[in-house]
């Protein structure tokens, strides 16, 4: 699975645990739902900035976004 797609679901899996909608997500992001969705689908890729943010925002870390849990 391409990089990309793996950071997506993860980004998912982690919204989902927090109990947050894509529109939720996107609005703290400033960002409309639409574009959220590109990154959980694994459309568009994350910036630094857009990463640190999110994973500070859903409580989990780079290395768990980019699948590397045993690190």
């Amino acid at each position: 699975m391409e990089t990309a797609k793996i950071i997506g679901q993860n980004l998912k899996n982690a919204r989902k645990a927090k109990g947050y909608t894509q529109k939720e997500v996107a609005n703290f992001a400033h960002m409309t739902q639409q574009q959220y969705s590109r990154f959980e689908n694994g459309v568009f890729e994350l910036n630094y900035s857009q990463i640190l943010f999110l994973c500070d925002l859903l409580d989990t870390t780079p290395n768990e976004l980019f699948g590397y849990k045993d690190i």
